[in-house]
């Protein structure tokens, strides 16, 4: 029998992306490495038993590695590689993964290594591996193929990707609403530290710190600004790999839909399920309606002006972001997720919000430019 052709997938993309944040959230917070005292190589190779087991940890590590042994599964089988193989690589690829972080948090010293959450997130990745060759046995994930065929355009793999992730981007709390690519915070003041004492650079770092120096206030204008921008920019590259007809319209509901859900629940996680409405202001009302109606004009668009419109507005949403003060609410809420019970995920939040319209426009880039289907 001859092999499935090979297709690309947003699972490998997913998948690359989950183990990404696995990483992240296993070695937070980085530091300070030293060498464990009185510890033997064999004995960090061997893992110790846990001191302590809480009921939190056991859920979260045997579910943690669900969705990466599923994502594995199915990106192998779309690949074109045998259910079996893709099942044995599924479970193999996050148990080494899940044993490397687990012998490298021997180094950090805020984080305790195990040999139980080895085994938990090994049968998390086997529980996604088998649910995932369920459905492929069942014709689902052939049915699922179909479905994509019909809605999206060839080649939008990535795109579905980075629509995956934009609502857990949303989940850390921003200066302003659906404000995403803070990250030009960081990048700037890493940039100050390179050409710090550097006499030929002596202009540039004034450059930079000008550029990053913020309002005390934002302009009401601007606040709207940014979140009709926020909005806007998914339904943009949705837009840009979604086939043409009536379903255009049910996905750009949907970003909405998604947009307006994640936000909430970050408020909500924040400040309680009682405020979690607090992000509606008085802005909020028209900035959605707005950013409705210009986006339900885009529906009109080619997809690859979609592409290319979509650019122009997150460049224009990163620059907005980049001005956008700190006020006492907002550090609050930074304060809850960054030393409260989100702390393992808040890095992982961050980065997904901080970095995802740099992503999103290397994908439009590439889809406006590229060959293809318009």
């Amino acid at each position: 029998m001859a092999r499935p052709a090979r297709q690309r997938s947003s699972a490998s993309a997913l998948a690359l992306a989950y183990a990404g944040l696995i990483v992240y959230a296993s070695l937070y917070p980085f530091g300070p490495w030293r060498w464990p005292p009185g510890q033997s190589l064999w004995a960090m190779l061997a893992l110790p038993w846990p001191p302590w087991r809480d009921p939190f940890d056991v859920l979260s590590n045997g579910v943690g590695y669900l969705p990466l042994g599923a994502l594995l599964f199915v990106a192998r089988v779309r690949a074109g590689q045998r259910g079996w193989l893709a099942l044995v690589l599924a479970v193999a690829s996050p148990a080494l993964l899940s044993y490397t972080m687990e012998v490298m948090q021997h180094f950090v010293p805020r984080r305790v290594p195990s040999r139980v959450d080895w085994a938990l997130n090994c049968a998390g990745a086997a529980g996604g591996a088998v649910l995932a060759a369920g459905l492929h046995a069942a014709g689902l994930l052939r049915r699922w193929q179909a479905t994509r065929e019909r809605w999206f355009v060839p080649d939008s793999a990535g795109g579905l990707a980075l629509l995956a992730l934009w609502p857990l981007g949303l989940l850390y709390p921003a200066p302003v609403p659906f404000g995403v690519g803070y990250a030009v915070h960081e990048l700037q003041g890493a940039l100050l530290i390179l050409v710090e004492d550097v006499g030929w650079a002596e202009g540039l770092g004034q450059l930079i710190e000008d550029s990053a120096a913020r309002p005390s206030a934002v302009l009401p204008l601007s606040e709207m600004l940014v979140q009709v921008l926020g909005l806007l920019a998914p339904c943009l590259l949705v837009l840009s790999l979604a086939q043409w007809g009536w379903r255009r319209l049910l996905l750009v509901l949907g970003v909405f839909a998604v947009g307006v859900g994640a936000t909430t629940l970050s408020t909500a996680l924040g400040f309680g399920p009682s405020h979690a409405l607090a992000w509606l202001t008085p802005l909020s009302v028209p900035a959605l309606i707005v950013g409705a109606l210009v986006a339900l004009a885009g529906l009109l668009l080619d997809t690859r002006v979609a592409a290319g419109v979509g650019l122009v507005v997150l460049g224009a949403l990163v620059v907005l972001v980049a001005q956008a003060p700190v006020d006492p609410y907002y550090a609050a809420s930074l304060q809850g997720w960054e030393q409260g019970r989100f702390v393992r995920f808040s890095g992982l939040a961050w980065w997904l919000g901080g970095l995802w319209p740099y992503a999103a426009m290397v994908w439009l880039l590439r889809r406006a430019v590229g060959r293809g289907p318009r």
